[in-house]
C-alpha cells in the first residue's frame, strides 16, 4: 500500500520556528504549536527556542505519558523525511519507559512529609528564640535557623516546580504559593519561568540564565566578546566595569553569594511588573504581601535595631550556602556557544552537569541536586529516586562514551573557585583593550 502521509525535510521545519509561525517535531509528526506558546505551563522560552526542529528527548524529559493524549489536536499533517534516531537517544528513552513501568516517577516516598516537619521545627525554634529568649547570642541562633528553613523550603520549592509533590493540582499549586512566595518572599512564577530555561538551555552561554551574571561573573573568556542573553533579550556588555569586577571575582564570590538572595528578590519582583502573561498573577502577589508582612512583624519583636539588623543578616547569609550549591553544579562543567538543539539534547543535558558525591544520609543537606545529571535527564523523578538511578545513568554514559563528572562537596567547591579564577586572570590581559575606566586603570597600572 502507498504511504500517503505529507512528508517535509528537516530543512523545511527549520523555516517554521518564528512567533506565529512555530513548528516542533517529535518522533518524526510534526505538530504547529503557533497558538500554543503562550499558554505554555513551562513559559514560552522553551518554544520558542526549540521551534524548527525535533524535540523528542526534551518532550520525553519534561511530560508524563499523559501528555501525549493532547498532542494530536497540534497536529498538521506532516511528518518529518528520514527522521531517526540517536544510539544515545534510543537508550535515554528506553530508560524513561522503564522508570515509568517501576512506577519510579510516582513514588515519591516520606521524603516530603520529613522535610516539611523539619521546617516546621527549625521555624518554631526560631520564632521561640526571637519571642522567649532575651540574650543576643539566641537572637543571632534565631536568624541562622530561619536561613535553615528557608533552604529547606527552597528545596520543596524546587521539586514542586518539576513535578506534583501534593496529592492534587490544587495543593500542589498551594503548597508552591506557601514555600515560594509566603514564607521565602521568592515569586514562584519568576522561578519557574526561570528555571525551565536554564533546564533546556543547560550551560549555553547565550540562553542558560544561570550562567549569566554580567557583571559579577563570568565562567569563560568567551564571554568578552559581549554575548546577547536570549533569556533577557539583550545584550551582555563586557565593558571596563565589569572587567574591574571580573578581575577579582574568585574573591567576590563567596560574599556575593551571602547577599544573593537580595538579587533573587529583585529579580522576581521585576518579573511581576514586566510585560510578561504571568500566570495568576493576584495569587502571586498576594503571597508575596503576606512575606512581608510576617517577616518584618517577627523581626519588629526583637528588642533594638542593631539586633534587628543582625537578625535579618543572619537569617539572610546562611541561605547564601544554597546559592553555592546552585553554582557547584555548572560553573565549573563544559560551556558552550550555540543555537539550542534539541538532536544532542542529552549530550549537553550531561556535559554542562556536575554531581556532588555524598553519603546517603547528607542527602537532605543537597536536597537532591547532589544528583544533578540524573536530574537533568529526568527532571520529573522525585529526589528519593535519584540515588536509585544513578547505576543506570553511569552505564548509559560509559557505553556512549560520555563524562559522567562527579567531585565531593569540597573539590566542587575548588573547581569552582579555580574556573572563576582563570577567568578573572584573564580579564586581567591588559593587552586586550575595553573602555577605559579610571578605577581599573588606577588599581592595575604599574609604576
Amino acid at each position: 500500500m502507498a504511504d500517503s502521509r505529507k512528508y517535509i525535510t528537516s530543512e523545511e521545519l527549520k523555516n517554521h520556528k518564528k512567533p506565529g509561525d512555530l513548528w516542533i517535531a517529535i518522533q518524526g509528526k510534526v505538530y504547529d504549536i503557533s497558538n500554543w506558546v503562550k499558554e505554555h505551563p513551562g513559559g514560552d522560552f522553551p518554544l520558542l527556542n526549540l521551534a524548527g526542529q525535533d524535540v523528542t528527548d526534551a518532550f520525553v524529559a519534561y511530560h508524563p505519558a499523559t501528555t501525549w493524549q493532547y498532542l494530536d489536536k497540534f497536529f498538521n499533517g506532516f511528518y518529518v523525511e528520514n527522521y531517526f534516531a540517536s544510539e544515545v537517544s534510543k537508550d535515554y528513552r528506553k530508560l524513561v519507559s522503564e522508570f515509568t513501568k517501576l512506577g519510579l516517577f510516582e513514588k515519591k516516598g516520606h521524603v516530603y512529609l520529613f522535610t516539611m516537619c523539619f521546617m516546621a521545627m527549625l521555624f518554631a525554634m526560631s520564632v521561640y528564640g526571637i519571642l522567649c529568649c532575651q540574650t543576643v547570642f539566641a537572637h543571632l541562633i534565631s536568624g541562622g535557623l530561619m536561613g535553615f528553613f528557608w533552604i529547606q523550603s527552597g528545596w520543596i520549592s524546587h521539586d514542586l516546580g518539576h513535578y506534583q509533590v501534593m496529592r492534587t493540582r490544587r495543593l500542589n499549586r498551594f503548597a508552591q504559593l506557601l514555600t515560594a512566595n509566603c514564607l521565602n518572599g521568592i515569586n514562584f512564577a519568576w522561578w519557574k519561568w526561570r528555571h525551565n530555561s536554564h533546564h533546556i538551555a543547560c550551560n549555553s552561554l547565550e540562553y542558560d540564565p544561570d550562567l549569566q551574571h554580567m557583571p559579577l561573573f563570568v565562567v569563560s573568556s568567551k564571554c568578552f566578546n559581549s554575548l546577547t542573553s536570549y533569556y533577557y533579550n539583550k545584550k551582555m556588555t563586557f565593558d571596563s566595569f565589569t572587567r574591574f569586577l571580573v578581575s577579582y571575582q574568585h574573591w567576590t564570590f563567596y560574599p556575593v553569594m551571602c547577599v544573593a538572595r537580595i538579587i533573587m528578590f529583585v529579580e522576581s519582583y521585576i518579573f511581576l511588573l514586566s510585560k510578561k502573561n504571568v500566570p495568576h498573577l493576584v495569587q502571586e502577589l498576594l503571597g508575596l504581601v503576606s512575606f512581608w508582612i510576617w517577616y518584618p512583624l517577627l523581626v519588629s519583636c526583637l528588642p533594638n535595631w542593631s539586633e534587628r539588623i543582625m537578625f535579618v543578616f543572619a537569617s539572610s547569609t546562611v541561605p547564601g550556602i544554597q546559592h553555592v550549591q546552585f553554582c557547584l553544579n555548572h560553573f565549573s562543567s563544559k560551556i558552550y556557544i550555540a543555537p539550542l538543539k534539541g538532536n544532542d539534547w542529552i549530550e549537553k543535558q550531561i556535559g554542562g552537569s556536575l554531581d556532588i558525591s555524598c553519603p546517603s544520609w547528607m542527602d537532605w543537606f543537597h536536597g537532591g541536586l547532589q544528583f544533578q545529571i540524573e536530574h537533568h535527564l529526568f527532571p520529573r523523578l522525585p529526589r528519593c529516586q535519584l540515588r536509585k538511578v544513578s547505576p543506570f545513568v553511569k552505564d548509559l554514559c560509559n557505553k556512549h562514551g560520555l563524562p559522567y563528572n562527579c567531585a565531593s562537596f569540597l573539590n566542587a567547591n575548588a573547581l569552582t573557585i579555580n574556573t572563576l579564577r582563570v577567568a578573572a586572570l584573564q580579564a586581567r590581559d591588559l593587552t586586550k583593550p575595553v573602555r577605559n575606566n579610571l578605577v581599573w586603570e588606577a588599581v592595575n597600572t604599574h609604576a
